[in-house]
């Protein structure tokens, strides 16, 4: 074990494991602690989509009204349990000041360089490193069974393209005919030919093995306990392997960011939130293309040998239990949609909890307290999206750099900590 490396990478899910990889690029020394395995949280079953197109944050007019309405349906794809939290309270109150029309499109003209930024690096990442993850650039297409549905995404593709995102609006015959196995009545489709997909836990695993032969040190089964600051910078890390003491260390622990901060009298703007996906034995006939069965707000993926069924947003706290009727609802999404797929009984159910921001944008950058305590956190549902160009620009803030996008908008200053 190196005690002294040059960085300390706290997670190993797809943005720890790409700044590893992108700072031993740099020639840094790095080490890694994960408290389960790397891929083991929300890396490990989400629908694994990268989407230039998906640039409209979840802080978004009308989002807020909507969610309230949803609230007392425990099977609603949006969902906040009401509690006594205070730290939800301060985030509902930061989500609903960035709900507004006038933040929006600053927000998207943000995701969209990141997005588009980190899907051509995993297309670099993934040839140079010849990873085998099921990396397929198939486009997304959004299925619409009502005409209210499909006249909103049309609307929405008319503002993604004042960004230069393409979006194809195709008739009920036309997106049967690129999706054979969706059901007759639908009433149209979207279709973004920019994105990709591939298996999100292949992915991490596969950069993985390659940090070994870098030099980078992944340490499973290790939890930070403790840090040790003097004259405003982390001297030491403890773990349960033992006593770290790294020039800098990476906070990139999604949800579990917020209690490793406290631990440095830092208060994150970040709220768990909840996904859930159902994977089956890819059936035959599968879906060529990924999906998103837009009412219900349900994602579908046909991985090498499995087909991903993933969606809702359940805001409930560091709440680990499944609940059956979220999980029911996914299932009864895909039989309304598409054809020999209503009755899912059998397949592997999985949960993860999603770091997500009040403004739908990512939290990176410098505590401005710590000097060498940098944050990779709050990416919401894009974790695979922006694992690549997070990674990147991590490196390059750890290497005293200047970053090749302007991280302002998703540095930690815009919040109060």
């Amino acid at each position: 074990m190196n005690p002294e490396p040059d960085v300390l990478i706290v997670g190993g899910g797809a943005i720890g494991v790409c700044s590893a990889y992108y700072l031993a690029e740099q020639g840094a020394s790095v080490s890694l602690v994960e408290m389960k395995e790397v891929a083991s949280g929300c890396s490990r079953s989400n629908a694994g989509l990268i989407v230039p197109s998906y640039i409209i944050p979840l802080a978004s007019p009308g989002v807020l009204s909507q969610g309230l309405k949803w609230m007392l349906k425990s099977d609603s794809p949006f969902y906040i349990k009401p509690r006594l939290d205070l730290s939800l309270f301060h985030w509902l109150w930061r989500f609903r000041k960035a709900c507004g029309l006038r933040r929006m499109p600053g927000a998207m003209q943000t995701l969209r360089e990141l997005i588009s930024a980190s899907s051509r690096l995993f297309q670099d990442l993934i040839v140079k490193e010849s990873l085998a993850c099921g990396y397929r650039h198939r486009g997304w297409l959004m299925v619409y069974k009502t005409d209210r549905g499909i006249n909103k995404a049309r609307e929405e593709a008319r503002l993604l393209q004042h960004y230069n995102v393409e979006a194809r609006l195709l008739s009920k015959d036309e997106t049967i005919a690129m999706e054979p196995m969706l059901k007759p009545d639908i009433s149209g489709g979207i279709f973004y030919p920019e994105d990709s997909h591939l298996d999100p836990a292949k992915f991490v695993r596969a950069v993985a093995d390659t940090l070994s032969k870098k030099g980078v040190e992944i340490h499973e089964h290790t939890e930070a306990i403790e840090f040790e600051t003097s004259r405003n910078s982390i001297v030491a890390v403890r773990t349960t392997a033992g006593i770290f003491r790294p020039k800098q260390v990476l906070l990139a622990a999604g949800s579990w960011s917020s209690a490793l901060g406290r631990k440095l009298s830092m208060s994150l703007a970040l709220q768990p939130g909840k996904g859930y996906s159902v994977s089956i034995k890819k059936p035959d006939p599968c879906p060529g293309i990924p999906l998103y069965l837009s009412e219900t707000k349900v994602a579908v993926t046909p991985l090498d040998d499995t087909l991903r069924f993933g969606g809702t947003l359940e805001f409930v706290g560091m709440d680990f239990c499944q609940n059956e009727r979220r999980v029911n609802a996914i299932k009864h999404a895909a039989g309304e949609y598409l054809a020999r797929m209503e009755n899912l009984e059998s397949g592997e159910i999985w949960s993860g909890l999603r770091p997500c921001s009040p403004d739908g944008l990512p939290l990176i950058g410098r505590n401005r307290s710590l000097n060498n305590f940098i944050v990779a956190t709050g990416h919401g549902m894009l974790g695979i999206s922006l694992a690549p160009i997070t990674g990147k620009l991590i490196s390059q803030l750890a290497c005293s750099q200047v970053p090749d996008i302007d991280i302002t908008p998703v540095s930690l200053a815009r919040f109060r900590y």
